[in-house]
């Protein structure tokens, strides 16, 4: 008969954000529990607010699955002896599987005699089953901070202070250094009380009725619900952002949302600021009108009813002003200076110890960026624009609103930039050269702050390998990781050529001619950055579940060029099931093979049609002599496939008649130097040697 079980796990108020990242945890390794001691059930209901745990089992078995088994022992020969006794081996084997020799039987495998053992083991009774292991359960569980209490050197997030743990309506004994689990449950902190869980599936509606709703997802729509009933009552558009909704929904037991105002004064402030000020410190949702400007007011939620909540509204009012006095404070004080003081101000400012100041890293990046944009190709407006926006990009660090208000930092960069007179696009890549914050953040819309961006994050890398404080394990404490794929990611947008590896030389060189190095070597890092970039191009790829040998050819190209391995990425995808792909990929590989053990210098390859011993040599000069007019650097990776892809069967019949490691070395060498020049062509796809073909 099924069977409905309950267990929650009480505690003190937990940190919102664990809140939902535990009840999963729990889930997990509730199932993984079940599953491992063969206790069959329906399905697992969670429950969480930020004072409970709990899951609900239904269609629980009453007891385990029976087992039935049979075990395969020695061989005959060595479980009897001669006169057909039982050895030590056959009696050692059948006490292990909790049997006689009685119980053994003979069975042929590939016509030799085995002994065999069967076995029954009945299952235990759910009780019994979750009361020796479910403690352990909720005591493996980890969080991101665990704290001790009392005088118990036990860990867990938050102290325990009761549990329940009921199978229909019976308890199963389980304690936890001095709570012991029951059948009583806690209500609302304030509006509840104690409360008698009778049946493990009546938890739900016994603590709605003290002022509970137990349920995350309920608790999350009433919320959305009452917001969406405030903003019709007053004409409003009110931004729920979900990851605040769901922080708030894991602050509250029973929300009720409610309105609050702050003065008009406060809306020249910027919007960030405001918004900031309301959304990332107090935790209220922003309002704005039809056109989505801000209004002065906000919404916040209670964790109770609507007893006095006037009075609750007035007090956040309160703290939100007083939050808002300081922003206009040092928003107006902020503008008595000027952009080139601030700049000053960051020649005291340190990047890192060993590396140097902030100045400093903004006078490499200047440098980094100029090359950069010249590279690019940008237009000479946009070079002096990237160039302008290095000289300060970094200026709002010493403002007072980015020491009081730190994630603005180029938000407000934008803001004072504009307001001192920059051009609009260097105030832009102010703010876009922290893109991306995240791994699928936002990436920078503009030229300009995209080689912001790059020339910023190289010089981060740079530095930091340069200094020996490079990423090991999971240690990155300066998220060079994220950095490094951010470059990926801006490359890739913006499809603009970067071979890694001769870049990072030429940036060298750069810094070395401008004197901009401020004492740091970078020269004897530039294979470990090279690397740690490429890794973040497979990186991109493993998350984009492209095929590991398709991987493993691209980012082995000859340029090492991140926009390379994208193209080459996507046509050899795009092609892995052309009907010919498995002979052309045969054909180049064969090539490559060949010419891999040739030592040639490439930039002076030169073939003399005139040691052509066959007519296949000659097809096969004439169009690759044809092709190098159309395979150039400008061509697109897809053409290139297709028309080194056109050369297959010229290079199959140019091995069926060609003894390429012929004896006279003249000949042999026109043969290499031949196939050289095609492989210089197909190398710029990877390589293809990495490729499994079927």
């Amino acid at each position: 008969m099924a069977k409905t079980y309950l267990l929650e796990i009480g505690l003190e108020e937990m940190p919102a954000h664990v809140v939902t990242p535990s009840i999963l945890q729990l889930k997990e390794r509730v199932t993984a529990f079940l599953k491992e001691q063969r206790l069959d059930f329906d399905q697992i209901n969670l429950f969480s607010t930020p004072r409970r745990l709990a899951i609900q089992i239904e269609g629980l078995a009453d007891k385990q699955a029976d087992v039935k088994k049979e075990v395969r022992g020695p061989a005959k020969k060595i479980a009897q002896d001669a006169d057909g006794n039982w050895t030590k081996a056959a009696i050692g084997f059948s006490k292990g599987q909790g049997a006689s020799t009685d119980d053994i039987v003979f069975k042929e495998i590939k016509g030799t005699p085995y002994v065999f053992v069967q076995t029954f083991t009945a299952g235990k009774a759910a009780k019994d089953v979750l009361a020796d292991g479910i403690k352990a359960v909720i005591t493996k569980m980890n969080f991101p901070t665990m704290m001790k209490w009392s005088t118990f050197s036990f860990k867990y997030i938050r102290p325990i202070r009761w549990m329940v743990s009921l199978l229909d309506d019976e308890i199963v004994p389980i304690q936890i250094l001095d709570v012991a689990a029951g059948r009583v449950s806690r209500g609302h902190r304030f509006l509840g009380h104690d409360v008698e869980i009778k049946q493990a599936a009546d938890y739900e509606t016994t603590l709605a009725d003290v002022f509970v709703i137990a349920d995350a997802d309920k608790r999350k729509a009433k919320i959305r619900e009452q917001i969406a009933t405030l903003a019709k009552d007053h004409d409003w558009h009110i931004v729920v952002n979900e990851d605040l909704l769901e922080e708030v929904n894991n602050l509250v037991e029973y929300p009720t949302a409610f309105a609050g105002d702050f003065d008009t004064k406060y809306l020249p402030i910027p919007d960030e600021v405001l918004i900031t000020s309301m959304r990332d410190h107090q935790r209220f949702f922003y309002v704005t009108d039809a056109d989505d400007n801000l209004l002065p007011h906000f919404v916040s939620v209670r964790n109770g009813n609507t007893e006095h909540l006037q009075n609750v509204a007035l007090g956040n009012q309160k703290v939100l002003t007083a939050r808002l006095e300081d922003a206009a404070f040092f928003y107006h004080e902020d503008q008595q200076h000027s952009i080139q003081e601030y700049v000053e101000r960051l020649k005291k400012v340190s990047f890192h110890d060993k590396i140097g100041t902030m100045y400093e890293k903004m006078q490499r990046v200047m440098v980094i960026g100029d090359f950069l944009a010249k590279h690019f190709g940008l237009s000479e407006t946009e070079i002096n624009q990237v160039h302008r926006a290095a000289q300060i990009y970094k200026f709002d660090l010493v403002t007072g609103m980015v020491g009081e208000f730190p994630e603005l930092q180029g938000v407000m960069g934008e803001k004072y930039a504009v307001l001192k007179g920059e051009n609009p696009a260097v105030a832009q890549a102010i703010r876009e050269h922290y893109m991306p914050t995240s791994a699928d953040g936002e990436l920078p819309k503009s030229k300009v702050g995209a080689v912001l961006a790059l020339a910023d994050k190289i010089d981060s890398i740079t530095s930091f390998f340069a200094v020996g404080l490079t990423p090991s394990g999971s240690n990155d404490p300066f998220a060079l990781r994220r950095q490094a794929f951010g470059i990926v990611r801006i490359v890739r947008d913006q499809g603009w050529d970067f071979p890694i590896k001769e870049l990072e030389q030429a940036i060298q060189a750069e810094l070395v001619a401008h004197d901009a190095t401020f004492d740091l070597d970078f020269g004897e890092q530039t294979q470990s950055v090279a690397d740690f970039l490429t890794d973040r191009v497979k990186q991109w790829f493993s998350n984009h579940q492209l095929r590991y040998d398709i991987v493993d050819t691209v980012i082995k190209g000859s340029r090492q060029d991140i926009r390379e391995m994208f193209k080459a990425a996507d046509v050899l995808n795009k092609h892995q099931d052309d009907p010919e792909f498995r002979e052309t990929i045969e054909a180049f590989t064969r090539l490559l093979r060949i010419t891999a053990k040739a030592d040639h210098d490439i930039a002076d390859l030169q073939v003399d049609p005139a040691l052509f011993e066959n007519d296949a040599e000659q097809r096969l000069y004439d169009a690759v002599e044809k092709l190098k007019t159309t395979v150039t650097p400008a061509m697109s990776m897809g053409d290139r496939f297709q028309a080194l892809a056109g050369l297959r069967p010229l290079i199959v019949d140019y091995f069926e008649q060609t003894m390429v490691m012929s004896e006279d070395e003249k000949i042999r060498d026109n043969h290499l130097t031949q196939l050289l020049i095609i492989a210089r062509m197909i190398n710029v796809m990877g390589d293809l040697n990495q490729l499994i073909v079927k």
